[in-house]
């Protein structure tokens, strides 16, 4: 398991700079080069963390933080600003940006702001039996391994972390709220789209038909339900 960052920065000498430096630290790292692809991967891939820059073509990194935060998403946003545009520091965090960092930045002060974003979402303990097996998969959490049919299933830190959740609470209806507070960390019920494009990325490599599943179930207007 590895937390998967987005990076959208225009730059080419610091997508390859940062990316090569985030990987090297044990990320994985996607990237966009403008406004516009970054809010398109945002919204339809599950990232632990989106590294955006203000100044970017096509649309900007305001723009993008805003309209992800409107669309729902919680996903972490450290933003990337230029020294002297403070309006854009405090707007950014107005609508909804977690962080900040100036440009030109310390390598280790971005990696310390990173880690402490990835730490903000509390972590569940594991229980007293950390692998578990349903239907055709089984997950190691302690090993934070997960096979489907025998074969590994690549999945990032947050759809580990809301499996984890789910198994833990085998049976019960969660709720988009109680699942944004209790595996994201984020106590805003309007952000829930989170929770429904990690969830069908679940069913997606996990289930045998993710249009009709069997393990992790919704219930219209009342959540989701892990009958596995």
């Amino acid at each position: 398991m590895k937390e998967t960052i987005l990076l959208v920065e225009d730059e080419p000498g610091l997508v390859t700079t940062l990316g090569d430096r985030l990987r090297s630290e044990g990320y994985t790292v996607e990237t966009a080069q403008n406004g516009v692809e970054g809010l398109s991967r945002a919204v339809s891939d599950c990232f632990d963390l989106i590294i955006l820059d203000v100044m970017l073509p096509e649309k900007s990194g305001l723009d993008v933080c805003r309209d992800l935060r409107q669309q729902g998403f919680a996903t972490p946003v450290l933003m990337l600003t230029a020294r002297s545009q403070v309006v854009d520091r405090v707007i950014g965090l107005k609508i909804g940006a977690d962080d900040y960092l100036t440009k030109p930045f310390d390598m280790l002060e971005l990696l310390a702001r990173v880690e402490a974003l990835l730490r903000r979402a509390p972590r569940a303990a594991v229980g007293p039996s950390p692998i578990c097996q349903f239907g055709n998969i089984r997950v190691d959490f302690r090993r934070t391994e997960v096979l489907r049919d025998g074969k590994p299933v690549a999945l990032c830190a947050r759809e580990v972390q809301l499996l984890r959740y789910f198994v833990e609470h085998r049976g019960v209806t969660l709720s988009r709220k109680e699942l944004l507070k209790e595996v994201w960390g984020y106590s805003g019920a309007q952000l829930t789209r989170t929770v429904d494009v990690h969830v069908a990325s679940l069913r997606r490599k996990l289930e045998a038909d993710p249009g009709n599943p069997q393990f992790i179930l919704t219930l219209l207007g009342l959540g989701y339900k892990f009958v596995g």
